[in-house]
């Protein structure tokens, strides 16, 4: 077995900065795909609902899809890559471009029927109310049963007689 001395340098390095440089341009030119991107989100609660901006710079409205299905909100679209200039060729492109799609699931006390989307200044702010019915507070009084489960309920039947109601 023979000993390799480590100098702490990558194999791969290139040998100069000339050759690091063409490398550089190379592969973040080449090995770019446009498959997707995945757009940053901040998302808040406070006590009226919830709140979800999403970083969607270049983002036309129209190419924006928000669905809602079964306590799962879904925020999906597509980011075009639209430079279409003659006589430029770029070395780099750091921004992403393709379709993506991003899903949130919210509790059940929302207001599906009052969610809210606005796009302004590349930011999408999507608006989802708590449901007032589901988040109040409800007092459930215990009644006394002899070991067994025993159901306090008052019934109240109508009936219908000639066109006049009678409670029994």
């Amino acid at each position: 077995m023979a000993l390799v001395r480590n100098n702490g340098m990558y194999e791969g390095m290139p040998t100069s900065f000339s050759s690091m440089l063409d490398r550089f341009f190379n592969e973040s030119v080449n090995t770019r795909n446009f498959s997707g991107f995945t757009p940053h989100v901040d998302a808040c609660e406070n006590e009226q609902g919830f709140e979800l901006e999403l970083a969607l710079p270049g983002v036309k409205k129209e190419d924006i899809n928000i669905d809602f299905q079964e306590g799962k909100l879904t925020i999906s679209g597509e980011r075009r890559f639209e430079k279409k200039e003659d006589g430029k060729r770029y070395h780099m492109l750091e921004t992403q471009y393709g379709s993506f799609s991003r899903s949130f699931y919210l509790p059940d006390n929302v207001n599906p029927d009052k969610i809210t989307a606005q796009l302004e200044g590349g930011v999408l702010l999507v608006t989802v109310p708590k449901d007032e019915q589901k988040t109040m507070k409800r007092q459930i009084k215990i009644s006394e049963g002899s070991g067994k489960q025993k159901v306090n309920v008052e019934k109240q039947a109508e009936a219908s007689e000639n066109g006049k109601t009678k409670k029994a």
